[in-house]
C-alpha cells in the first residue's frame, strides 16, 4: 500500500480550491487501481465534501489567518505529519515545499507574481501583491530541489522556472468542463440589461494591478468619443482596494462603463450569455479561467497579447490580441467589432514538450508508478 498526503490547507476558494477536488476525485478513481492510503490536509473538512469518501481528513482552519501560521505549519506542524504517517509521496498544492521527511515531494505551483515587474507607482496600490512579488520568490526557493518533480499549469511558467530556480517542471493543463445551460427568464434576474442595438463587452476579474482595468477603461473613454452604443461591464465598483478606487474614481463619468461590482458564479454565468465580445487585459495569469469559461460561448475574444494568454486560447478561432500598454489599440478592435470588420488572428495550439499532461488522472497515476519503481 502507498501512502499519499495531499496538502491543501490554502485552497478555499475559486480554480485553486477546483484543482484540489480535482485531485481528490482522481486519487478516488486511482484507488480502484492501486492500493492507496490518502491523508488531505485541508483548511475545511466541508470544502472536499463528496469526493473524499475514504480518505483520512484533517482540517487546519486558523492557517489562513496569519502567514507565520503558515510558515509555522509548512515548516514545523508538515514535519510531525510526515514522522507520524510516513508517506509514500507528499504533494504540496499551494506554492511552498514543506520541510518534510519524505523521499518523493511534488509541489504544485500556481502563484505567478515573482515574475511580475511592478512599476513604482503599483507598490502604492496593491500592498499585498507587492509583498507577494517581492517574496514569493524565496519562499519558491526554500526546499525546491528537495521535489522529485515541480507541477506547473503553462509552459512559460516552466521557463520561467528554469531560468530563476534551475529545475525542470510538468506542464499540467487544467480542465474545465463546457456547461452551457441557457435558462429562461434568467435575464431579468441581472441587475444590468443592455440597451436594444448595443454591444456588451465583459472583463469578468477582481481588482488587482496586474489586471489591467486602466487599460480596458481608456479604451472605453477613447471609444465613446465616436460611439454611444456599447457598454462594459466591470466586475468591480470602487470598494474593493485602493487600485480599484483608482480606477472608479478616473473613469466613473464614463456613461458606458458599469461598475457591477463582484458577482457570485451564477451571474458570472449569465453575463457570458448575453456578453458580445470578453475583453482580457491581464498582463499576468497562470492560465486565465474567464478566457476557457467564454470559449465555449464561440464569441469573439479581445485578449493580452502575452505568452500566457496564447497558451490558454489555444487554437480558438475567434480572438485577437493585442498590446497590454496600448489602450488605443484596444479601442481599434472594439470599434471593429462593433462595425463588423472583426478579424480575428491565427493563433495555433503548441502542446508543451514532455513532461506534460492534460488530466490529473494522467498525472496522478505518472506520479504513483514512478514512485512504485524507484
Amino acid at each position: 500500500m502507498l501512502t499519499i498526503v495531499v496538502s491543501g490547507v490554502n485552497m478555499v476558494e475559486g480554480g485553486i480550491l477546483s484543482i484540489l477536488r480535482d485531485v481528490m476525485k482522481s486519487l478516488s478513481h486511482l484507488k480502484n487501481e492501486v492500493e492507496l492510503s490518502v491523508i488531505v490536509l485541508v483548511h475545511d473538512e466541508k470544502l472536499i465534501a463528496g469526493v473524499a469518501d475514504g480518505f483520512t481528513i484533517l482540517p487546519f482552519k486558523d492557517i489562513k489567518s496569519s502567514w507565520m501560521k503558515r510558515l509555522r505549519f509548512e515548516y514545523v506542524t508538515s514535519k510531525k505529519i510526515a514522522a507520524f504517517y510516513r508517506p509514500d509521496i507528499w504533494i504540496s498544492l499551494h506554492d511552498m515545499t514543506p520541510n518534510v521527511a519524505c523521499d518523493y515531494q511534488v509541489v504544485y505551483c500556481h502563484n505567478p507574481s515573482p515574475f511580475y515587474q511592478l512599476s513604482f507607482k503599483e507598490i502604492f496600490y496593491d500592498s499585498t501583491f507587492t509583498l507577494f512579488t517581492i517574496f514569493y520568490k524565496y519562499l519558491y526557493r526554500i526546499n525546491i530541489r528537495k521535489n522529485a518533480f515541480v507541477i506547473v499549469q503553462q509552459n512559460w511558467i516552466r521557463r520561467a522556472f528554469k531560468s530563476m530556480y534551475g529545475v525542470d517542471c510538468i506542464v499540467a493543463y487544467p480542465k474545465f468542463a463546457k456547461n452551457l445551460s441557457s435558462h429562461s427568464g434568467d435575464h431579468a434576474a441581472l441587475p444590468f440589461h443592455p440597451k436594444p442595438g448595443h454591444i456588451l463587452f465583459f472583463y469578468p476579474s477582481f481588482p488587482r494591478v496586474f489586471k489591467n482595468m486602466e487599460c480596458v477603461c481608456e479604451a472605453a473613454e477613447i471609444l465613446s468619443h465616436n460611439f454611444n452604443n456599447f457598454s462594459l461591464l466591470l466586475t468591480m465598483n470602487g470598494s474593493e482596494n485602493k487600485y480599484a478606487a483608482k480606477i472608479h474614481q478616473a473613469y466613473k463619468h464614463i456613461s458606458q462603463i458599469e461598475f457591477l461590482g463582484i458577482q457570485p458564479r451564477e451571474m458570472i454565468e449569465k453575463y457570458y450569455r448575453i456578453a458580445d465580445c470578453l475583453i482580457f487585459p491581464s498582463k499576468l495569469e497562470t492560465w486565465g479561467l474567464p478566457v476557457s469559461e467564454f470559449i465555449p460561448y464561440e464569441k469573439p475574444i479581445l485578449i493580452a497579447d502575452e505568452p500566457y494568454a496564447h497558451e490558454t486560447v489555444g487554437n480558438y478561432s475567434k480572438v485577437k490580441f493585442f498590446d497590454v500598454n496600448d489602450p488605443g489599440a484596444l479601442a481599434e478592435e472594439m470599434a471593429r467589432l462593433m462595425d463588423g470588420q472583426f478579424v480575428p488572428d491565427h493563433n495555433f495550439d503548441r502542446q508543451p514538450a514532455e513532461p506534460f499532461y492534460d488530466n490529473w488522472d494522467d498525472l496522478l497515476r505518472f506520479l504513483i508508478d514512478n514512485r512504485r519503481t524507484e
